[in-house]
């Protein structure tokens, strides 16, 4: 099993912290995780213009390798202007949807004021059910003040959340696999 966390962001650091608390979570409770963190800030990533993703070259088709390779994924992105960010939304346009279906996601997002979670409900799932993913019922939505002055997330809500965030995506994605092998799907 191999859960793919994305850093949809080429700034800040807030988001990483975040999926790294997630990651470190799974990784205590569930060590036989095979867990790959891409963050697109190490990457120079094209601008998606229609072509058939195989004609990447470079960290753009690297990239999309990376994606396609996840078994599922916990993605997170601060929320600018009301949105997250163009990084991602480029990346979702560079991998074709069909490496997506059929998989789980888990979302984590960081932002300066409380109204900011709804991206995650009212932009991000709604992707997501596109994509044909399987959606974990919880998030994190991390806001600044949760953070701590060396940038330690130290809430005990928050800690809470990404906990149950770790099990769901681990739970989902182990109860996902069981199904495929039992009835012998093919997607």
């Amino acid at each position: 099993m191999k859960l793919l966390a994305i850093s949809g962001t080429i700034t800040g650091s807030k988001t990483l912290i975040t999926l790294k608390k997630v990651i470190e979570t799974i990784k205590i409770n569930n060590p036989e995780v095979d867990i790959e963190l891409l963050d697109l800030k190490e990457y120079d990533i094209q601008f998606c213009d229609g072509r058939d993703p195989a004609t990447y070259v470079g960290d753009t088709k690297k990239v999309i390798d990376i994606v396609a390779s996840a078994d599922f994924y916990l993605i997170g992105t601060p929320i600018f202007n009301g949105s997250f960010t163009g990084a991602l939304k480029n990346l979702f346009d560079l991998v074709p949807p069909k490496v997506f279906r059929h998989k789980v996601m888990g979302f984590v997002a960081t932002g300066g004021t409380y109204h900011h979670y709804l991206v995650i409900e009212n932009q991000l799932k709604p992707i997501a059910g596109y994509l044909r993913s399987y959606v974990t019922p919880g998030y994190v939505y991390v806001k600044d003040d949760h953070f701590n002055e060396k940038k330690e997330i130290t809430d005990p809500e928050i800690l809470a959340r990404i906990k149950n965030l770790a099990n769901e995506l681990v739970f989902m994605q182990q109860a996902l696999k069981e199904e495929i092998n039992v009835y012998n799907i093919r997607f």
